[in-house]
């Protein structure tokens, strides 16, 4: 129960900094894009603010041996790029910069009813259903052929 709690808080506190950042309005965002046009570079200090956060958040938490609610650490061990790598950021950035939207801040925008949401995150969610379905279609088929073990 303090598990969820603690998520639910956080949670709300990130959709807050959503909407104080700006990043759940989409023409402040795609104006942050147009760097040939209406370029608004505020969002860059929402960004930085992030990536500053983050670094030291994952300085504080990786001194621990193990995090609250887990036996240890899941860290990513691949190193190779694939073409999932490549593609899946690549679908992102084109769907951010098209709608203005990322899923965190539609999401957020979507108890504010914001222009293009009820379209979005719909979109968004097919999306995800969808390179799930590919993914575990192809996936088994690949391990075979390599003679690994699902």
């Amino acid at each position: 129960m303090l598990r969820l709690a603690l998520s639910l808080i956080a949670g709300l506190i990130f959709g807050l900094g959503l909407v104080i950042g700006g990043m759940a309005n989409p023409a402040k965002v795609q104006n942050f894009l147009d760097v040939a046009g209406i370029f608004d570079p505020s969002l860059a200090f929402v960004m930085g603010g992030a990536v500053a956060v983050t670094f030291v958040g994952y300085r504080l938490v990786f001194r621990e041996r193990s995090p609250l609610f887990a036996d240890q650490f899941h860290i990513p061990t691949a190193k190779e790029l694939d073409a999932r790598i490549l593609i899946g950021p690549t679908l992102f950035g084109i769907g951010w910069g098209l709608s203005g939207f990322c899923p965190g801040p539609a999401i957020t925008s979507l108890p504010l009813m914001a222009k293009g949401t009820l379209i979005f995150v719909p979109a968004m969610l097919a999306g995800v259903g969808l390179a799930r379905f590919v993914t575990q279609k192809r996936l088994p088929r690949r391990l075979e052929t390599t003679g690994g073990t699902a």
